[in-house]
């Protein structure tokens, strides 16, 4: 049986004893990116974090059943029936159609994904190809008595559901028209969101279906819901997401699925926090972010990002910055050349320390505290006392939560000939017991940014 897992449970703001639905299984929803624009860097901390969630639930022996969205059609810019939708943004940004810009973007997206090694979701669902079931679950809410129709859009009527906004804490009461959102006239409440657009609004919108509502399109919140039941069933355990999705998105999500079912949706809500610039949060409306190849292009490699999140809490902030990136990378290329030593020295047994894997997985039970999870690695591979095979074994163990990819690195090749030179002649006087000239060369290539490994009678150089 799986062990013991502790999380932070948003609905209810206390760390919970997670209880599955079924045992030994998890199901879980993590909503996916908006397909109008590149994803940055700040994006990627959310699907980050879940893919070490989703990891680690796997690790400690949870059959996980993933489930995400790719959103084409609906999202507005602003989150609660303000502006355009997004993707005719880009549209007339891009002078293409709105199927080329989301294939486009989620190609990208997928690349990224890939190269930042996360696991690929068991189901990957694109809004505009679920239509059917997001309208199927409109007509549920609207025979239930939680819907009305106003110059042709579809509401729904937060004053019908008792719980409105229980995942935020709002307070409707002590919430005033224009506050939060636009003043639409045709809403009987200024909190009541749209299910389903018609011509009556956004009239330029290219992607239109039929409906009993007239020809039109989805409110970005129905399609979580739909899709999420779908795949995962009327009730399911798990639904992560940005913690900016709380005030209205999620919170809308919850009472268009509980007025459809007449249940409760979902058991646990799990939150990533925001990554900051300049402890603002990265955002493309603030036109500041990064994308992963830009980040590349600085000089750093993907798992330096891993290392940079797995340094703190999905339910931290973090601030971005090269010095934090920097310091990052240091400890992959620690790590990089500790695994490739004991590598060298392991005779492939592949033992692990159970020990450090209890410890390790204190920390993962500990509402995924990756910090606590890095300390036993670092402390594991300083223990003079493990072997080359035990810490190797060891630490591949808790890569599969970490998800650096440890086992498919490569040593880097190092082709300054000016260093490998010097190498060659501090062998050459380490030969002739040359002390001092061997000390002074070893010295000069430090000076040069490299460091020596002597193993099994061999030496190389390594990139400090």
């Amino acid at each position: 049986m799986p062990n013991k897992l502790k999380i932070f449970n948003t609905y209810t703001r206390e760390v919970e004893e997670f209880r599955p639905i079924k045992d030994g299984e998890i199901t879980i929803y993590c909503c996916g990116p908006t397909v109008y624009n590149f994803q940055h860097i700040g994006n990627f901390k959310s699907f980050i974090n879940e893919d070490i969630i989703i990891r680690s639930l796997r690790y400690i022996d949870y059959k996980v059943e993933h489930v995400m969205n790719i959103t084409d059609v609906g999202h507005l810019t602003g989150d609660n029936d303000e502006g355009e939708d997004k993707m005719a943004v880009a549209m007339r940004r891009e002078g293409k159609k709105s199927y080329e810009i989301a294939d486009y973007y989620t190609d990208i997206f997928f690349k990224d994904w890939d190269a930042l090694n996360l696991l690929r979701p068991n189901t990957v669902c694109r809004a505009s190809e679920h239509i059917e079931e997001m309208i199927n679950l409109i007509k549920k809410i609207e025979a239930n008595g939680f819907s009305y129709t106003a110059n042709g859009n579809v509401y729904f009527d937060v004053s019908k559901f008792k719980n409105y906004g229980k995942l935020a804490k709002l307070d409707l009461s002590k919430l005033k028209a224009g506050s939060r959102v636009e003043i639409d006239k045709d809403k009987k409440n200024h909190q009541d969101f749209v299910l389903w657009f018609t011509r009556s609004k956004f009239t330029n919108q290219e992607l239109q279906w039929d409906s009993p509502w007239g020809k039109g399109y989805p409110g970005w919140h129905i399609e979580c819901s739909a899709m999420s039941m779908k795949y995962l069933g009327e009730k399911f355990d798990i639904h992560c997401g940005g913690i900016d999705h709380v005030p209205i998105h999620h919170t809308n999500e919850i009472a268009q699925s509980e007025a459809a079912t007449g249940k409760a949706w979902v058991n646990y809500w799990m939150h990533m926090e925001f990554l900051c610039v300049d402890n603002e949060k990265m955002s493309k409306s603030s036109g500041g972010f990064i994308t992963l190849s830009e980040l590349i292009e600085m000089g750093f490699r993907p798992e330096d990002y891993r290392m940079f999140l797995l340094s703190g809490h999905y339910r931290q902030q973090l601030n971005f910055s090269k010095n934090a990136l920097e310091n990052a990378k240091r400890n992959i290329d620690k790590l990089r050349t500790q695994y490739f030593k004991l590598k060298s020295e392991s005779t492939n047994k592949k033992n692990i320390s159970e020990k450090y894997v209890e410890e390790f997985k204190a920390g993962i039970l500990n509402d995924i505290n990756t910090p606590q999870a890095l300390a036993s690695m670092w402390k594991m591979l300083s223990d003079d006392e493990l072997d080359a095979d035990v810490k190797l074994g060891t630490l591949l163990n808790f890569d599969l939560v970490f998800g650096f990819g440890i086992k498919d690195w490569k040593e880097e090749t190092i082709d300054d000939k000016e260093a490998i030179n010097l190498l060659e002649k501090r062998n050459k006087a380490r030969e002739d017991k040359n002390w001092e000239e061997s000390d002074r060369l070893r010295d000069e290539l430090i000076q040069m940014g490299y460091k020596i490994e002597d193993s099994n009678g061999s030496s190389k150089l390594v990139k400090i």
